[in-house]
């Protein structure tokens, strides 16, 4: 027997948090244990949340099935659904684009289906493309890596903003958070710093699906809520790690290559802010760290300061584009040998300390983009200051504890 409509959704209409909906646990998978997206659980449905409406929908090269079917060619091909138009964000609908960058407006080879570009899009102007697309329904359907500075969260953000501009239903598809939804690390965002890898004040790793910050999005963040749909997952909890449930990885971006990547990605995108390499051009992104003149003492410092589930060993790298681009730069690679254990803020920011202390060249990006990522001034000018990395983790335990009460009613899942 297939599951009901109303035991498959959970709708979020008001402005305030809700009485939460019932909590998907691992007890509600499949007779064979695996996790079930929200795709999964829409299809299986027979889509009928999107019944006689014409649909689009935001995705990229996540947006597959267990198989790696990608849902667009699934939608489209089956006579349930109405799948009108497909809406693309940074990187493009296929992927094909660097940071920074997208594939523009056109018409997909695969399906025929048109394609809208997204990026850089917000209020009026974004509200104009969907609009124009025609569509009913707008729906959401991309893999996030948790952290606050990746995109895709405030695509979702943008979109829903957009569609409620425009009047259009928005429907989120749920997929896990890759780095557990254990718990929300780092700093919040202050609002004056607001952009692009940041809107509003959540924790710069978040600890939530991208449901759930629907949710948050909805009642808390948007000046009047959107008609929302969220389809959860069933079979996911949230102290568990993506490879736990056998479901393929599909790169969210070019320079997010594995699971790995993405573990230690809330804490190294720091260095995008600093004169030193994220190890972009690299096969080990976030990973690997360095610049030219940097050598031994500094993995030694690090490993000095005894972190919890991490080790660094001396490396040494030549990146194919990005900072240092094709010049060989001496650094730091990440081993996390306890996921559990690890902490990726508190990490990050002990690299930016031990960095700036044996490496005389240590410098800020001249933007301050540090600022933008970290969402305040706090982690620059304690770095600056001579601060250990105990000392500036616990300048924002007050607003963290904060965001921690915020986020917890807003959960979907034990």
């Amino acid at each position: 027997m297939r599951p009901s409509r109303r035991s498959l959704l959970t709708a979020v209409t008001a402005t305030t948090a809700a009485a939460v909906t019932a909590v998907p646990t691992a007890t509600t998978a499949d007779a064979h244990g695996t996790l079930k997206t929200g795709f999964d659980r829409l299809a299986a449905d027979d889509y009928a949340l999107l019944a006689a409406q014409k649909v689009g929908i935001v995705t990229n090269p996540t947006g597959v099935t267990r198989d790696v079917r990608h849902i667009v060619d699934v939608m489209h091909a089956d006579p349930r659904v109405r799948l009108t138009a497909v809406f693309g964000p940074e990187h493009g609908f296929r992927g094909t684009a660097q940071a920074g960058g997208s594939e523009g407006r056109h018409d997909d080879p695969a399906t025929g289906l048109p394609v809208y570009d997204t990026y850089l899009k917000s209020g009026q102007p974004l509200a104009d493309v969907f609009t124009a697309s025609g569509v009913d329904t707008v729906v959401f359907d991309i893999q996030d890596v948790g952290a606050r500075f990746y995109t895709y969260v405030w695509t979702l953000y943008d979109c829903m903003a957009a569609a409620r501009l425009a009047g259009k239903r928005f429907v989120v598809l749920d997929r896990p958070n890759p780095v557990t939804g254990r718990t929300a690390q780092g700093p919040v965002l202050h609002e004056e710093f607001a952009s692009f890898v940041g809107r509003k004040p959540i924790a710069q790793a978040h600890g939530m699906t991208v449901a759930e910050l629907a949710r948050l999005f909805n009642a808390r963040f948007l000046d009047q809520p959107v008609a929302l749909d969220v389809v959860p997952m069933t079979g996911w909890r949230r102290d568990r790690f993506y490879d736990a449930y056998g479901l393929p990885w599909v790169p969210p971006s070019p320079n997010m290559p594995t699971p790995d990547t993405a573990l230690v990605y809330s804490g190294t995108c720091l260095f995008e802010g600093t004169n030193l390499s994220e190890g972009r051009g690299t096969t080990r992104p976030f990973e690997l760290l360095g610049a030219e003149g940097v050598d031994a003492r500094w993995a030694a410092a690090a490993n000095e300061l005894g972190l919890p589930g991490v080790r660094f060993r001396e490396a040494y790298f030549a990146p194919t584009f990005s900072k240092f681009q094709g010049r060989t730069v001496g650094g730091v690679q990440i081993h996390v040998h306890d996921r559990a254990a690890y902490d990726p803020v508190r990490t990050g920011v002990a690299l930016l300390v031990t960095a700036r202390r044996v490496w005389s060249g240590f410098a800020w990006r001249a933007d301050h983009w540090i600022d933008t990522l970290t969402g305040s001034t706090t982690v620059r000018t304690m770095v600056d200051a001579g601060a250990g990395p105990d000392e500036i983790v616990g300048a924002w335990q007050d607003e963290l504890a904060a965001f921690r009460r915020v986020r917890k009613d807003f959960l979907l899942y034990r």
